[in-house]
Order: C-alpha cells, then sequence, then structure tokens
C-alpha cells in the first residue's frame, strides 16, 4: 500500500466530515480559484478560436486562400485578362493541397438611382462558382441564375449598399461602367449578402456574372481576370504560393489573401498575442494560491508531521503526502472548471445570448469555436504547471523539527 497515499485519502475524508473546519474552507478556494482559472482559459480561447475562425471564413469565402492574376505594376482595377485554357486551371490534381480553383474578373462602375449614386466594384463568377463557400453570407433572397445562352443580369448585392440606396430583392438597378465609351446595364437585384466586412467588401463589392464583364471587355470565354484557389488547409498557404510561383509563367502572380488583407490578419494575431499573456497571468495567480493553500494546510497540519517525523518518516515520504493532496484537489478543480466553461460555451453557441455589435467585431455575437485538442492542453498544462509548483512549498517540511512540530499550537 502507498501510506502517503493512504494519509493523504485519509486527511481529506475528514475534512470532508468536518465541513465548518478552517481546512476544509482553504480546500475549497483552492478548488473553485483553479476551476475559475480554467474555465477563462478555455471560454478565452473558445471565443478567440471562435473570433478569428470567424474573420478568417468571411474573407476566405470572398477572396478564396490564394489569388492569381497578371502581373502588372498599375493599381487599377481594369484586369489583364488571363487565359482559362491554363495547364494550371485545367488540371490542378498534382496539387494535393488544392482544393477547388475558379476564375474570376472585377469591373468598376456606379449604381445609379432616382436620389442616390454610388460608386461600386462589380465581381464577376462563373457558373462553376463555388457557391456553398459563400452562401453563409446569403441573409435575403437567392444566388445569381446562370444563362447558359447568354450572360445573367441577375446580381447580389450587400446590406450596405442595399440600405445606402434603399433598393430590395428583385429590384432593378442602372449600373454604369467605367470605359471608353462608357457602357450601362439594367440589371436584376436578386439576393443580399452581408459579411460585415465592410471596408473591404460590404461597401463597394457587388457580385454577377463573369460572362458580363467579358462581353463589357469584349473578351472570349477563355479569358478570366484571375484565378481564386481554395487549398484543404489555410495553413498551407505559403507551401502552395512557393510551389505555383516556381511552375507558373512568369507573368502570373501569385498572392496569399493573408497578404493582400494583412492589416486583418495583424490584428488577429495581435489579439491572440494579448490573450495569451492574460492566461499566462491567471495560470501564474493559480499557482501563487495553490501554494499559498499548500502552507496552510502544512501549518495545520504541523504536529502530525511532528508525529510522523518522530515515528521514522522521511521528508520524502510526508512531501508525498502535501502532494497528493494538493493534486487531488487540482483534479476537483479541473472537472469543476470543465464544467463550467463547457457549459457557458456551449449556452453561447447554440443560444447566442452575448451579442456584439458588427460594425466593430465584424459579427453579430460573441462566436465560439470548439477545439478540444486546446482544451485537453489546458488541462493538461494546468495539472502539469501546478503539480510540479507543489514542490516548493513542501520544500519547508524538511524544516520542521519533531519536538517542536509535537508541541506546535
Amino acid at each position: 500500500m502507498n501510506l502517503s497515499y493512504f494519509i493523504s485519502k485519509r486527511i481529506s475524508s475528514v475534512e470532508n466530515i468536518q465541513k465548518g473546519a478552517f481546512s476544509s474552507i482553504i480546500h475549497r478556494i483552492a478548488i473553485i480559484s483553479i476551476a475559475l482559472g480554467l474555465a477563462v482559459m478555455i471560454v478565452s480561447f473558445s471565443i478567440l478560436f471562435g473570433f478569428q475562425n470567424t474573420v478568417k471564413d468571411k474573407l476566405y469565402s470572398f477572396s478564396a486562400h490564394l489569388q492569381i492574376t497578371k502581373f502588372t505594376l498599375s493599381h487599377s482595377l481594369e484586369e489583364i485578362p488571363v487565359a482559362t485554357t491554363n495547364d494550371f486551371f485545367l488540371d490542378y490534381s498534382d496539387y494535393n493541397l488544392i482544393d477547388y480553383v475558379q476564375p474570376f474578373a472585377l469591373k468598376a462602375g456606379l449604381i445609379r438611382t432616382d436620389d442616390e449614386i454610388l460608386g461600386v466594384v462589380l465581381k464577376g463568377v462563373g457558373q462553376d462558382f463555388d457557391y456553398s463557400r459563400f452562401e453563409p453570407n446569403m441573409i435575403e433572397g437567392e444566388f445569381i441564375q446562370f444563362n447558359s445562352t447568354s450572360y445573367s443580369k441577375d446580381v447580389v448585392l450587400s446590406k450596405n449598399i442595399a440600405n445606402k440606396l434603399n433598393i430590395g430583392v428583385n429590384d432593378d438597378i442602372i449600373v454604369h461602367f467605367f470605359q471608353n465609351p462608357p457602357r450601362a446595364r439594367k440589371l436584376t437585384v436578386k439576393g443580399i449578402y452581408e459579411t460585415n466586412l465592410s471596408e473591404y467588401f460590404d461597401d463597394k463589392v457587388i457580385i454577377g456574372d463573369i460572362d458580363l464583364i467579358r462581353r463589357l471587355n469584349n473578351w472570349p470565354d477563355t479569358l478570366a481576370g484571375g484565378f481564386e484557389v481554395y487549398l484543404n488547409n489555410a495553413d498551407d498557404a505559403k507551401i502552395v504560393e512557393e510551389q505555383l510561383d516556381n511552375d507558373l509563367p512568369l507573368d502570373l502572380y501569385v498572392e496569399k489573401v493573408s497578404d493582400k488583407f494583412i492589416q486583418v490578419f495583424e490584428w488577429l494575431h495581435l489579439i491572440r498575442r494579448q490573450v495569451n499573456i492574460f492566461l499566462g497571468l491567471i495560470l501564474f495567480v493559480v499557482c501563487f494560491n495553490m501554494i499559498s493553500v499548500i502552507l496552510i494546510l502544512i501549518m495545520e497540519r504541523t504536529q502530525m508531521i511532528g508525529m510522523l517525523k518522530a515515528l521514522g518518516a522521511e521528508s520524502g515520504l510526508i512531501r508525498k503526502i502535501f502532494n497528493y493532496t494538493g493534486m487531488r484537489i487540482v483534479a476537483k478543480g479541473l472537472l469543476l472548471g470543465n464544467s463550467i466553461a463547457i457549459g457557458l460555451c456551449a449556452l453561447q453557441y447554440y443560444v447566442k445570448v452575448i451579442p456584439l455589435n458588427p460594425k466593430d467585431y465584424y459579427m453579430s455575437y460573441v462566436p465560439i469555436s470548439w477545439d478540444w485538442d486546446v482544451i485537453i492542453l489546458l488541462n493538461v498544462l494546468t495539472f502539469l504547471v501546478v503539480s510540479v509548483i507543489l514542490a516548493v512549498p513542501t520544500i519547508f517540511i524538511t524544516r520542521i523539527q519533531p519536538i517542536k512540530a509535537i508541541q506546535f499550537d
């Protein structure tokens, strides 16, 4: 039988019976401290990852992970076309990290109504557009209905643009396109989207048929403004970018969306760093509390320590008693902390009780991401760090003299 574990278990049993005892109260404070610390860490990381994933998914749903366009020094929206007969577009199956490739084109213009004029960018997509990725952004109406014989006159507007121009689904709009000579087209609003990324999309981008842009630019069906590349894993963007830079013709430019919208990704990185610092402080406070708790328990059990030493117990055996006691407290705290954190996260995930201002946070409620690997890692990290810290206060046991300890009151 493990004597240290047996004595530790007996101590815990006695303290459970004597619920009004000071040591019992200290036990409960320690358990609650660990539980709250772990719960805060789990909830914080769940919100952080939920926030990061939501913002990134909105960006990727609109611009994919990589974009391939003709290399140019101009910043004009007028694009140099890329041939869709390109070997890469026709067969990208050799790239295991690439999931899907689709053509796109951009065209600047003005929407004119009786009361308002608004500058916009028409993003043209084809029948091979992966709508499943974009669908979460749709809030009203439906997506473009493509025409097999001619270009579709349907467009999808953002909620911001629709509100500014006071138009809705099934309304007609006149779009004037910048070119020589200028051209105008009467189009029908088929649906309304919202990403809340107003600065990048909602304030200026409308979605239409790529064949409309081809007709305006006098392009054949074999040309497009560029390609959007979706990956199986966004983290592989750098690897794929390097592969394509080596394989594609020199006149094609490969750009990561994380570089194109670098301000957003740097902002997300800054938030994560701040959260990591905050959670490190929480873990420090939990460890400090556990040191205080064990020291108090040692003070309360000084006579027991003296008696055990008088009977021949070594300091190592006595230290193990308090280590086991501390680990039992940690285990109970982890169990309670997981229950609190998962309960709160589930409540927000399913009920969405905490709203946000979408203009400031790019979303209308606090998002939750279930990353079980991180939750398990936080549990293991908390248990290991606190268990190691428990060795610090037990060092004082070696300095306790049996005679003085037995007489201690």
